[in-house]
């Protein structure tokens, strides 16, 4: 199994011991407290809040509900905004947006409220996508739930807006450098990407966490999570063609009933492979066969798991 495929896999089914322990995405990572939060909102929003505690952090259990498991969702001055980060295009968002959102109004309302002769009043939504992946983007755009729509009124009785903000270095400078964590992110994303046109998706992440502390780049930061942003980034890093990897492997083995079968077969034994390793606290092991194929089988045939 490639490298490539490893990563994609973490992504696609979650293991339970990678969310406890590391916050599912990089992007969540840096903005997981909410004086940073509150500081990319005033960004965002050209405002000046400056209590952290005034935000309400209202994320689904375990952040995960349809996909969308790199949000960061609060209240702040009865508004609802719902964040998240998109490394690809996604001109589904609106749809998944929705979805989320009633979600969360469904937990933040009394059932009760909704059959009452009087209007009960609830936080306007804001949702917003930070995009900074490799295709281009102009510095902002709208996703629309409208243009979803097989047919399309004038006036659609139902619509919903996703405001795309492209963080990739150089692009909407203003708002990126007015964040500091912001700011940061996307010149460690920027220096993955340079440094793994010459060297593996590890080094180049170990390079750019370097980088970032040599030019006090959230220098403190960098240096207290050093370990779960590595460990994080390498499960996400470079996700785009990942499927057509494991498609390709699955088609080689000969998975007669098809490629799905031979995803989840592979899937099963990682989980439980994981899970063994996470028990017995061998982390660094785990993260040595996040980057070597050959490793990751010799680990398989020491604890006996076979497809």
């Amino acid at each position: 199994m490639k490298k490539t495929d490893i990563q994609y896999l973490f992504r696609r089914f979650r293991l339970p011991w990678v969310n406890r322990n590391y916050k599912d995405s990089t992007f969540k990572l840096f903005f997981n407290d909410k004086k940073a939060l509150l500081e990319l909102y005033n960004a965002i929003n050209e405002t000046d809040y400056r209590d952290p505690e005034e935000l309400i952090i209202n994320t689904l259990d375990n952040a995960i509900f349809l996909g969308m498991v790199n949000d960061l969702s609060f209240i702040i001055d009865t508004t609802l905004n719902i964040y998240e980060h998109q490394s690809t295009k996604c001109p589904n968002m609106p749809l998944r947006a929705l979805f989320y959102s009633s979600k969360l109004y469904s937990q933040i309302v009394d059932e009760k409220h909704l059959y009452s002769s009087t209007i009960h009043s609830i936080p306007e939504p804001h949702f917003v996508v930070f995009y900074n992946g490799v295709d281009e983007l102009p510095e902002t755009s709208i996703y629309k739930l409208s243009d979803m729509y097989a047919r399309c009124s004038v006036e659609p009785d139902l619509e919903l807006k996703v405001h795309v903000v492209n963080i990739n270095l150089g692009k909407n400078q203003k708002l990126v450098e007015s964040c500091k964590k912001l700011h940061g992110y996307s010149v460690y994303v920027a220096k993955i990407r340079e440094y793994s046109a010459t060297m593996s998706t590890a080094d180049a992440v170990a390079n750019a966490i370097d980088y970032c502390i040599k030019h006090d780049i959230l220098r403190e930061f960098f240096l207290k999570e050093r370990k779960a942003i590595t460990m994080v980034s390498l499960f996400e890093y470079d996700q785009a063609g990942h499927m057509e990897l494991i498609k390709e492997e699955a088609l080689e083995e000969g998975k007669k009933q098809g490629i799905e079968q031979g995803i989840d077969i592979r899937t099963e034994q990682m989980q439980k492979l994981f899970g063994i390793l996470a028990k017995e606290k061998r982390m660094d092991e785990i993260q040595k066969a996040c980057s070597d194929s050959k490793y990751l089988e010799q680990l398989f045939e020491e604890y006996n798991i076979k497809a």
